[in-house]
Formats: C-alpha cells, sequence, structure tokens
C-alpha cells in the first residue's frame, strides 16, 4: 500500500516536470503552423517562385520536424515546399526563408544571417526579443503568456518583399 502511494506521488510529481515540454512542444507546433502560413502573405517575387520552396530551420530539429509533418505533400503555387536543417547560421544555403530558432543567439549572428541571404529574396523569421532590430522580418515573441508576433516591413523590403496589410492586421489578433 504504501509503495502504491509512493508510486503515484513520483508519477504525479512527473507529470508536474513535463508539463513545461508538452507546452513547448505545442507552441511550436503552432509557430509552425504560423510559418507555412505567412508564406501566403508575402509578395514573393518571380525569381523565388522557381525550383523548390525551401524553408531552412537554424538550430530546431522539433520545428524541422513539425514543418515537415506539416508541409508533406504540399506546393505553394506549383512549387514543392521542402525543409532544410542547417547546424549554424554558417551552413545556411539558398532558400526563400530561414527560420532562426531561440536556440541561435540572433543579435549576435544577425550580421553572418543576412550576409549568407544578401541579395536574394529570402524571409527571415526569428524567436528572439528584439531581432527585428537586427534584421528578422517576422519575429515570434511570447507577450502575457501568448504567442504573438512582430512584423518589420522595412527589412522585408531590403531583401525585395513586401508583407500583405492582411498578415499586419493580424499582429494583434493573433494570440494563443
Amino acid at each position: 500500500m504504501l509503495g502504491w502511494i509512493i508510486m503515484k506521488k513520483v508519477l504525479f510529481l512527473l507529470g508536474i516536470l513535463m508539463l513545461p515540454l508538452v507546452a513547448t512542444s505545442q507552441v511550436n507546433k503552432f509557430k509552425s503552423v504560423f510559418t507555412l502560413n505567412f508564406i501566403r502573405y508575402i509578395g514573393w517575387p518571380d525569381a523565388t517562385k522557381q525550383g523548390d520552396f525551401v524553408i531552412g530551420v537554424v538550430r530546431d530539429k522539433e520545428m524541422v520536424s513539425w514543418l515537415t509533418k506539416q508541409s508533406a505533400g504540399k506546393k505553394f503555387g506549383f512549387q514543392s515546399v521542402v525543409i532544410k536543417e542547417f547546424r549554424s547560421a554558417e551552413d545556411i544555403t539558398d532558400c526563400q526563408v530561414i527560420y532562426v530558432s531561440s536556440n541561435v543567439n540572433f543579435s549576435k549572428n544577425a550580421a553572418s544571417i543576412v550576409n549568407k541571404v544578401g541579395g536574394k529574396n529570402t524571409l527571415i523569421i526569428s524567436e528572439s526579443d528584439g531581432a527585428t532590430k537586427f534584421g528578422s522580418m517576422i519575429n515570434f515573441v511570447i507577450r502575457e503568456d501568448k504567442l504573438k508576433f512582430e512584423i518589420h516591413k522595412a527589412n522585408a523590403a531590403k531583401f525585395g518583399l513586401q508583407i500583405s496589410s492582411k498578415l499586419e492586421s493580424m499582429v494583434s489578433a493573433i494570440s494563443l
């Protein structure tokens, strides 16, 4: 009997400890859904509409997994959606979207990331406070325990991208 009570307490404590992991996984799932939907609200130049539509993810295996599951067999226009994983900012190659996780210090690596995609029509999505000051175009943030995102149209314009006013109107409307 005493063994059963101890086992129940241990299981309860393990369950409590696992809650943040479940919550983080759910947040990443929502971020991946938003990321795939963001591409519909971007004015893409013709040069980006050839070949595969590539979304690169820097240092986030879970985001790669979510994006891969949700984009499987899907197309953006006539382009197949392909997800690439990069171990570091230095590994980035040609992509239409670069997703930089919070596992990367965006402000420290911003110059390298911007240089890697410079001159190309690449959307940079991040999840670090203040990232839009360093070149990110869309940045996920947590405010009042809610997932939100920020947009920096001028950063997008520097890369030849136009952010739809519909996406702008969603900035304050989206929360989880």
